[in-house]
């Protein structure tokens, strides 16, 4: 094997349909060659949320288009590629498996590797590819559909140490947002209804601070929220535009506050175990909120930790951190062949009971 990789990614687990290219030589800091995104928020905007169906079908109609952007953008032909990294779960399946067959297919006809990825992983090894952390580090996984405080011992080897037992937070603000009437996805449009709230003005629950693990729950503050949404529209016969700036702000500094405070806890349970690496990472859509990343850094400063996220165009959804991950399997000696599955469950830490449950697809986190 060479020194220097070049890996085509392709993500589309949710409704984001990427494609990247990323290279890397032992030595020297990862390079981005190219990263495109097509976005669907257009298309599930009236349904207050994502449509699998519609989801799974723009997948299907750009996922080509993509990739050959990509590769143009790069400069590059997918011959000169040494292997094609896929999405292959945790996701809507429909999505996932429209990446999964878009990638086969291109390997078929080019026989180049294929190399499935945890699309977790792919956000939790994103700090390796932006500042080239060495392992362990402590991560904080932060999404629309996950939360989960991991340390990453290695490329497929991580320890959960906790992580929401219902809703994840970026699930929440969606929530959120579609109570009080605001666009979707929920959690910019939550951020930027914040900036002219009072974030003490309504006394939201800290669910599970009293509990000494770095366990959460959000489902509970959503239905605070509702409640308190309600009682202000019974008051006033409507829902006032600082009452409804007052409980973005509001919640999302309930949100904040519970992220913090168990970051504290996780962070220390770290720092026991692995003293010499005081590296607090943080990635996935929510990291992108400037009021969680501005507690989240209090806390490391607190903590004499540093701390470390990714541009935030690397915090939401992207095919360059599915390229990474599959670099980083490929040199490890990782290859898939056509039995490659599409997932729509796979938990990052298999050794750890599910905290969400498990059925016949598996555990889901």
């Amino acid at each position: 094997m060479t020194n220097t990789l070049t890996i085509l990614g392709l993500e589309s687990s949710c409704d984001d349909t990427a494609a990247a290219v990323v290279r890397h030589s032992i030595g020297k800091p990862a390079e981005i060659l190219s990263s495109v995104v097509f976005g669907q928020t257009d298309l599930h905007a009236a349904f207050g949320g994502v449509v699998p169906e519609i989801a799974a079908r723009a997948h299907a109609e750009k996922i080509d288009t993509c990739v050959e952007a990509a590769l143009s953008n790069a400069s590059l032909t997918l011959p000169e590629m040494d292997a094609i990294a896929v999405t292959s779960g945790p996701g809507l399946i429909g999505g996932v498996m429209s990446g999964v067959m878009c990638a086969k297919g291109l390997c078929a006809g080019s026989g180049l590797p294929l190399i499935g990825v945890n699309h977790l992983a792919g956000h939790a090894l994103t700090p390796r590819l932006t500042d080239g952390l060495e392992f362990p580090y402590m991560m904080l996984l932060v999404s629309g559909g996950h939360c989960q405080f991991l340390i990453a011992n290695g490329v497929d080897d991580f320890t959960r140490l906790g992580g929401t037992i219902d809703d994840a937070p970026g699930e929440a603000f969606d929530k959120t947002a579609k109570l009080l009437s605001l666009t979707q996805p929920g959690g910019p449009a939550v951020e930027r209804e914040a900036l002219s709230g009072d974030p003490k003005r309504f006394p939201l629950p800290r669910p599970l601070l009293n509990r000494p693990n770095c366990d959460m729950s959000f489902s509970g503050l959503k239905t605070a929220l509702l409640r308190t949404r309600d009682s202000l529209v019974a008051e006033h016969g409507g829902l006032r535009r600082a009452d409804r700036a007052d409980l973005c702000a509001s919640f999302q500094a309930a949100i904040s506050d519970v992220l913090s405070a168990k970051t504290r806890r996780a962070l220390q349970l770290h720092l026991d175990q692995n003293p010499a690496n005081s590296a607090l990472a943080v990635a996935g859509g929510v990291a992108a909120n400037m009021r969680i990343r501005a507690g989240l850094e209090t806390v490391c400063a607190e903590m004499n930790a540093t701390f470390i996220a990714p541009p935030l165009n690397l915090c939401t959804d992207n095919a360059a951190m599915i390229a990474w991950a599959g670099l980083e399997r490929f040199r490890q000696g990782h290859r898939d062949d056509f039995t490659l599955a599409a997932r729509p469950r796979w938990p990052l830490d298999t050794k750890s009971p599910a905290m969400l449950g498990s059925g016949k697809k598996g555990a889901k986190a």
